[in-house]
């Protein structure tokens, strides 16, 4: 990777990278893409309200069902939300092990242009269960998130396998079930937390807003 990549040259504030896992698998199929496609869109629109959010949060998007790269990291501002459409089966594992790579070249990227980034964020999201082996990839997620390299979250929309989560999802931080379809507030929510996260000091915890889009699963 040569340094001083022109992205980092233009704009080298601290960043706050943040992967969405999304599962595009055939059950996604009618509403649940449609809102799913709302609330990417809502997203965006939100953090471009904030202009130090709108320079720090990198958004990647991997879809699953089959897994492929549907955005590679880009800042809000050339984040252009795409329209999912859901096909397929659920190869989870296969999609979390994808976007840890995903994740870990992002990071040297920043490294090797001395960028400094805050903890990224991992956002699963999905209505079914795994189709493939899920086990190594739920390792290297609570080995990555107790090593505090990652945070990661597992939204369950209904129908979704719990019992799989909640073997994936870090043990500090339960799966969470959608409230219906309500993607909008999810990501607003999203969009909200990635601000605070943004105006922080790297390293500093923050104190995320109240989940009022789902329920905690114990």
């Amino acid at each position: 990777m040569p340094v001083g990549m022109p992205e980092f040259v233009e704009n080298p504030e601290n960043r706050c990278p943040v992967i969405l896992l999304l599962d595009t698998s055939g059950s996604m199929s009618g509403q649940p893409i449609q809102e799913l496609n709302r609330g990417l869109a809502a997203f965006k629109e939100d953090v471009l309200k904030d202009s130090q959010a709108s320079l720090s949060v990198e958004v990647a998007i991997v879809g699953f069902g089959p897994v492929r790269l549907i955005q590679d990291f880009v800042t809000i501002d050339d984040f252009i939300p795409p329209t999912l459409a859901a096909d397929d089966l659920t190869p989870m594992g296969e999609a979390i092990e994808y976007a840890l790579d995903l994740l870990e070249e992002r990071k040297q990227s920043y490294k090797d242009n001395g960028i400094l980034d805050y903890r990224p964020w991992v956002f699963l999201i999905t209505d079914g269960s795994p189709t493939d082996y899920w086990e190594a990839a739920a390792q290297r997620v609570r080995e990555a998130e107790a090593q505090r390299r990652l945070s990661f979250f597992a939204v369950a929309v209904q129908g979704a396998d719990m019992n799989k989560l909640r073997q994936i999802a870090p043990p500090e931080r339960s799966p969470i079930l959608l409230n219906g379809l309500d993607f909008r507030k999810l990501f607003v929510w999203l969009s909200t937390s990635m601000k605070r996260v943004s105006s922080a000091k790297i390293g500093e915890a923050t104190a995320l807003p109240a989940v009022g889009w789902g329920q905690i699963s114990a």
